[in-house]
């Protein structure tokens, strides 16, 4: 998603950015219109201004998410079988996959594992929490861009924060041995889709450009000596 930037400042010290301008940015494709146009002449989206309101639904699909979170942690995310259960039967969860991983000499997969499935949705719960909190207040400009880029990281590590659930109906997908081996999905993979599908949805429903309004009419010009 194309997410506008505010004009530089000029001489005089004055931020412009389309709302203060009388234009309405377009949250598809980044196109500023007259703040009376219904539709993007680009994309055909509707355009709405940004309200703070709409925080409602970020905080909504955030908790959605952080509540599911606790169980696809605490609850099996693979179970196998070996010799029909005659060997019996074992249960991994996220962490102790990942220590198993690392036991057997797996450090690759085992970090991989361990960032995609607990650091980088840890991080995006902290991360959207913080950008709905400082969501429209009053900001520098240098902080706004800091604003925008934390955003942007949300959207991008969001496509990789499904890689526990690949392994696992991979893994669900070809070992069917029947009698010999087989492995099965625990409850803990659609707990823990659904908490990263929630926080996807959290962070698509924050609206990036109550970041630029937060900034000053004007900056602060030094005193000369």
């Amino acid at each position: 998603m194309s997410v506008p930037h505010p004009a530089p400042a000029g001489d005089d010290g004055y931020v412009m950015t389309a709302h203060r301008a009388g234009l309405l940015g377009c949250r598809r494709c980044g196109r500023v219109w007259p703040a009376d146009t219904l539709d993007c002449g680009r994309c055909g989206a509707g355009l709405a201004p940004p309200d703070r309101r709409g925080l409602q639904a970020v905080w909504a699909w955030l908790a959605a998410g952080l509540v599911l979170y606790v169980p696809a942690n605490l609850l099996p995310m693979l179970k196998t079988q070996t010799l029909g259960g005659l060997q019996g039967n074992s249960e991994a969860t996220i962490i102790g996959g990942v220590i198993e991983l690392a036991r057997y000499g797996n450090w690759d997969i085992a970090i991989i594992i361990f960032v995609a499935s607990v650091m980088v949705p840890i991080g995006k719960f902290i991360a959207i929490s913080w950008l709905a909190i400082v969501a429209g207040r009053p900001a520098s400009i240098a902080e706004a861009h800091q604003r925008l880029r934390v955003f942007e990281v949300v959207e991008f590590i969001g496509r990789w924060s499904m890689i526990d659930v690949f392994v696992v109906a991979i893994l669900s997908a070809l070992v069917q041995l029947g009698f010999v081996a087989s492995i099965h999905p625990g409850p803990a993979a659609v707990s823990f889709a659904l908490s990263v599908a929630f926080t996807m949805l959290s962070a698509q429903s924050f609206d990036p450009r109550l970041i630029w309004r937060g900034l000053p009419l004007r900056r602060r010009k030094d005193t000369p000596a």
